[in-house]
């Protein structure tokens, strides 16, 4: 897709990651190119917030994006879906795709209530950019309180100025409401309380960090991701929570065969739609797996997890289920990772019109240009580990689907949907003809 150069200009440029103790002193090192670049630490480390930002300057010329509105109300017919704005614009699309993450407002709207799809890992994750005023160079350091299961860690990110603090806490229900900042702030510091370390120099800029985020780590779990001309994509479909480290690689693929298998069917919802689902179902259940093991592995010793099982009425897996089939990935040097079904190739279609909204910015008004480039994945996400702790070698997709072809407009339609999928927050794409 043309992106290698701006993704590589915009990672972090990790050297390695160190696990410390609560003096500091270093337990284990992981260098980053240890296994080959697909140890703890990747030969590419970005952040979602800097991929999210070459994704939207790649295409911004080339998809309407209009910032600080969102669906309000939407109904659907068997040409088209009509869409009522929170602004009070009102907009006829011949689709609309669902990107706006775990707790999805559409989903909600289309296919019932966030309860029905969540599934709590028993877990809370946050973090939040500080100053790095902790000498961190290129290395990233995590400090784990085993009794607690309680763990702090530091990262570098390219501005060498500023640091990226994350926090995990064991929580056995959650129920601080995911937009009530001021609530989740306070129950950081009561859940961080008494971790040593650098913990308390981390919380003294809880209130003045400009991008705090917590919310639970939780998956979501649904037999169908799309209902007529409504679809969903990324977290607000599949969510694999961030103990998966895949969110971001799940984005980007979803993304990529919605856009190709829709313009493969003529732009049929059914046809799309469906097939979409068929290629991505294993991919996501053997990525969702891992997230669940991995959530087990900091599991308290002794402690007795209550997570219910998924129905099986849906065809998905329950938590101590069947794991789905792995297969080996020809780019990972034999690392076991799952795979989309097998590719097909997309007719060029009449070029189409993208339209993104979220909540806040300008708004971009432009026609898609004309230029084809050649589909290429680049490797993203976050560290996954085995349980025990042991550091798990992460796998990739390299090319995914190299022969397929997208109409003139098909690498903006493929980029915008995988920027909705990665920035999360109550963004719809609909596509309409001009």
């Amino acid at each position: 897709m043309g992106l290698d150069a701006a993704v590589r200009a915009a990672c972090t440029d990790t050297a390695g990651a160190h696990t410390v103790d609560a003096d500091g002193q270093v337990l284990e090192t992981f260098r980053a190119d240890d296994d080959g670049g697909d140890g703890f630490i990747a030969d590419i480390e970005i952040l979602r917030g800097d991929l999210s930002r070459v994704l939207y300057d790649d295409t911004r010329d080339g998809v309407e994006y209009v910032f600080g509105d969102r669906i309000a109300e939407l109904a659907q017919d068997a040409d088209g879906v009509d869409v009522v704005f929170a602004g009070g614009n009102r907009r006829r699309f011949d689709l609309v795709v669902g990107a706006d993450g775990l707790h999805s407002e559409l989903r909600a709207m289309v296919f019932g209530p966030h309860e029905r799809f969540l599934r709590h890992l028993e877990h809370v994750l946050a973090f939040y950019s500080v100053p790095n005023e902790f000498g961190l160079d290129r290395w990233l350091l995590e400090y784990r309180d085993q009794e607690s299961g309680r763990s702090a860690l530091l990262r570098p990110i390219q501005d060498a100025t500023r640091a990226m603090a994350m926090f995990y806490f064991p929580s056995a229900d959650f129920d601080v409401d995911h937009r009530d900042v001021a609530a989740q702030k306070v129950l950081l510091r009561e859940r961080m309380a008494g971790l040593g370390w650098l913990t308390p120099d981390i919380l003294a800029h809880l209130d003045d960090t400009p991008d705090f985020y917590l919310d639970q780590v939780a998956q979501v779990v649904m037999d169908r991701w799309s209902s007529g001309r409504v679809g969903l994509l990324g977290d607000a479909a599949f969510s694999s929570s961030p103990m998966s480290g895949q969110g971001t690689g799940l984005a980007l693929v979803g993304a990529y065969l919605l856009a190709g298998e829709l313009a493969a069917a003529g732009w049929d919802p059914d046809a799309g739609f469906a097939r979409y689902e068929a290629r991505m179902r294993s991919f996501v259940e053997a990525n969702q797996e891992i997230g669940r093991l991995n959530a087990r592995s900091r599991d308290l010793p002794g402690q007795t997890p209550s997570r219910a099982p998924i129905s099986p009425a849906n065809g998905s897996p329950s938590w101590s289920g069947a794991r789905s089939t792995a297969s080996s990935c020809p780019t990972t040097r034999g690392c076991r990772t799952p795979q989309p079904g097998p590719d097909r190739r997309s007719p060029r279609r009449p070029s189409r019109r993208c339209h993104i909204t979220c909540r806040e910015g300008p708004r971009f008004s432009r026609t898609p240009p004309d230029d084809l480039r050649s589909g290429r994945m680049v490797r993203v996400g976050a560290p996954v580990r085995r349980p025990g702790h042991v550091p798990m070698r992460r796998c990739w997709l390299g090319k995914l689907t190299r022969s397929m072809r997208f109409h003139r407009a098909g690498v903006s339609v493929v980029l915008s949907l995988a920027w909705s999928a990665l920035t999360g927050a109550d963004k719809t794409i609909g596509t309409s003809t001009p």
